[in-house]
């Protein structure tokens, strides 16, 4: 049988038999421990919570004990993430699953169409996932030899992952939810506190908090959890902040749209809010969300998360993925295109789309000298690489000119090995506030892959980076350093005579997503283009959630269905094309 209870920190040493394990060191882990007997029938007990903050252990350990009681086998004491918060009923989840369920739904198609598409990452991945799903044969192509795009990773010598940034899943992403639960991953996703984390530049290595009830409902969760955090916003800036939202909560998606030509900065001016009140949170949640500036970032997109975040009960609650997303996240993907008789190609860079005489795709042309031909194809790499690769008579048509504003921003991405246990930490993402640093993570903490129980790694988003991409790794890690020496200064110093680093890893992507500044709303293209069996599948066409993972998952599905609305369009292209080439 199983026997459940409540245990507390008193009780650990105590335990002359059993397992024990802390995966939430430095922070208030769920934790239930289970007596296992031969003879005993079955009592189960919820789980309960504990302190964990000063036990100043590794946030993993497992004690096994000698001694045994015969017929009774070992008290296992676990500490788990939180549980998957309850987002199965939201209308956006429901909304995201019945999008999904139409691809299953659909009729199959009496002929598949070979669909190409170019770019492994988060949308061409769900592209080829949804058409699979809808019976037709994806060809997914991915220029290098990872998958994942912005969510790729590398595995150094020494076995250990570094990644192209620093990824949270919110549970106001209701499409990617709803991708794990269809891939059958749901476990795969570690859910942290609810809880939003900043760091304190006037009070050096201390950290304040916005902590959103259980017991509330949205919004009033989200409005409860800024009314108790005095340590930001005094009184009075709640106040104004508060009147200078309510148009948009009053006005609801018009009115988010219409903010599109204001930056953050000039809005809250507008409204009558401090800039106080920005340089507080708003410079955290502008470089978090789009690694840029409030002087730089359209208010569209801050009043997009606010709508997600407060609208929805665990919108902004966080999940980190238990290990690299390439192995993790992608490839179970991958195994469910192949499964379904698509194919996925790694080292296939596109050299060149090649036009038919009426100005259609007629294939790709890849570096390696192979040549690809569908009935459809798509476009799902970044931006930036989709306007290099344009033909020139296709650079005048206003669906593709208007792709001239969209730029990706650089970022990067740093990790750095300690060659200790940092203590000022938590099991979760921190947001700096520093000048040079986004946000943070201590991964040997809040990730099951990464997990050290002697050192510390830290990954850090380095944003805005304009300034410093082309900058030298080792100049890009002593500014780190010197950054990180302010919020743990009892722990590391930029000389490196407290903590010392062990090794580090720098990713710069130069392009990364779209730079969301003001007026770019009008310039992001529908998934289906102008031209007959030509695509577009990205974070930055259009959908609603902007430049973030779950956009890029959203675009994809629309792409998808795009494709399958056209199908007979395309069918009929298909057996026209074949005709014409065999008159020739």
């Amino acid at each position: 049988m199983s026997l459940w209870g409540c245990v507390s920190a008193a009780n650990f040493s105590s335990c002359q038999s059993g397992v024990v394990d802390f995966r939430n060191a430095g922070s208030i882990p769920r934790c239930c421990f289970r007596l296992r007997s031969q003879k005993m029938g079955s009592l189960a007990f919820g789980s309960g919570e504990f302190m964990a903050r000063g036990l100043g252990g590794p946030s993993s350990l497992a004690l096994v004990g000698s001694r045994q009681k015969k017929g009774v086998l070992p008290l296992q004491v676990v500490c788990v993430d939180y549980p998957r918060p309850e987002i199965d009923n939201t209308v956006n989840f429901l909304e995201a699953a019945a999008l999904s369920s139409t691809f299953r739904g659909s009729p199959r198609p009496a002929k598949p169409l070979k669909v190409v598409i170019a770019g492994a990452g988060l949308a061409g991945l769900s592209t080829a996932k949804y058409l699979a799903d809808a019976g037709h044969k994806p060809i997914l192509l991915e220029a290098r030899d990872v998958l994942g795009g912005k969510v790729a990773a590398w595995k150094d010598d020494d076995g250990d992952w570094y990644e192209t940034g620093l990824h949270i899943f919110f549970g106001a992403y209701p499409n990617i939810q709803n991708l794990f639960g269809e891939l059958g991953i749901n476990d795969r996703l570690q859910w942290k506190e609810h809880s939003m984390i900043f760091a304190m530049p006037s009070k050096p290595g201390e950290f304040s908090r916005f902590d959103f009830s259980d017991a509330l409902p949205a919004p009033l969760n989200g409005i409860w959890a800024i009314l108790r955090n005095n340590e930001m916003l005094t009184w009075p800036e709640k106040v104004k902040f508060a009147i200078g939202l309510l148009p948009a909560m009053l006005g609801g998606q018009p009115y988010v749209e219409a903010q599109d030509g204001l930056t953050v900065k000039d809005w809250m001016r507008k409204q009558g809010i401090p800039d106080r009140v920005t340089d507080e949170v708003f410079i955290a949640m502008s470089k978090a969300l789009n690694f840029i500036n409030p002087d730089e970032l359209s208010m569209q997109c801050i009043l997009i998360a606010l709508n997600r975040f407060l609208q929805e009960k665990h919108g902004s609650k966080m999940a980190f993925l238990d290990g690299n997303p390439p192995e993790r996240l992608c490839m179970p993907i991958v195994d469910h295109i192949q499964s379904l008789g698509g194919e996925v190609q790694l080292n296939s860079r596109i050299q060149k789309i090649d036009l038919n005489d009426d100005g259609t795709v007629k294939k790709f042309l890849l570096t390696n000298g192979n040549e690809i031909e569908g009935d459809a194809y798509v476009f799902a790499t970044p931006v930036d690489i989709l306007k290099l690769l344009l033909p020139e008579n296709w650079k005048e048509i206003p669906y593709f000119k208007k792709l001239d504003k969209l730029v990706g921003v650089p970022v990067i991405n740093v990790h750095i090995w300690f060659d200790r246990k940092l203590k000022n930490t938590y099991d979760h993402l921190l947001f700096s506030r520093s000048p040079l640093l986004s946000v943070y993570a201590d991964m040997s903490v809040t990730c099951k892959e990464y997990y050290s129980p002697d050192q510390s790694m830290l990954e850090l988003v380095f944003a805005p980076a304009e300034e410093w991409i082309s900058r030298s790794d080792s100049d890009i890690i002593d500014a780190t350093m010197k950054e990180l020496s302010k919020l743990f200064p009892d722990e590391i110093a930029a000389d490196q005579s407290k903590a010392k680093i062990l090794k580090y890893h720098v990713v710069k992507t130069p392009r990364s997503v779209y730079k969301t500044i003001p007026d770019c709303e009008p310039c992001r293209p529908l998934q289906r283009s102008p031209l007959e069996g030509f695509y577009l599948a990205g974070d930055y066409t259009k959908q609603k959630y902007l430049a973030s993972m779950e956009g890029a998952v959203l675009s994809g599905k629309f792409c998808a269905q795009a494709i399958v609305q056209d199908y007979e369009l395309l069918a009929v292209r298909g057996q026209r094309i074949l005709a014409e080439a065999g008159s020739r």
